[in-house]
């Protein structure tokens, strides 16, 4: 887990165009999709002219997870999909994944904290792989 308690993740000393490409890699291999991307330095600079460093978050979704958590509760698709950070900080670039079993506790008892513990195990190891 993370500094933050919602996330866990790593910095790595690699080219921050490198690790995104890896993430997105790992992810697959781990059974998820990027189904959508944000890339913050180019919104920061179209809508408010501002540099940043590179800044990307990652929507990645497993659709065998997301159907067993959307069929037990539709609502829970406000958690969906679970983000992954790709950022260049000033120690390496940083690779942080939303803790999907901390993102469920808001949720109170649904009876799935076995699937998140399987998301988050599946989003640790793509990290690892990084």
């Amino acid at each position: 887990m993370g500094p933050s308690g919602y996330g866990f993740g790593k910095t790595v000393q690699r080219p921050f165009v490198d690790v995104l490409a890896d993430v997105r890699a790992a992810l697959c291999e781990q059974g998820f999709g990027v189904i959508t991307e944000v890339d913050v330095q180019q919104i920061m600079k179209e809508k408010l002219q501002r540099d940043r460093r590179p800044y990307v978050i990652l929507g990645a979704c497993n659709p065998r997870f997301a159907a067993e958590v959307l069929e037990s509760e539709p609502e829970l698709g406000l958690f969906l999909p679970c983000n992954v950070l790709v950022f260049e900080a000033e120690s390496g670039t940083r690779v942080s994944a939303v803790d999907p079993s901390a993102m469920l506790q808001m949720a109170g008892d649904t009876g799935l904290a076995g699937v998140a513990d399987q998301v988050r195990e599946h989003l640790a190891a793509a990290i690892e792989a990084v």
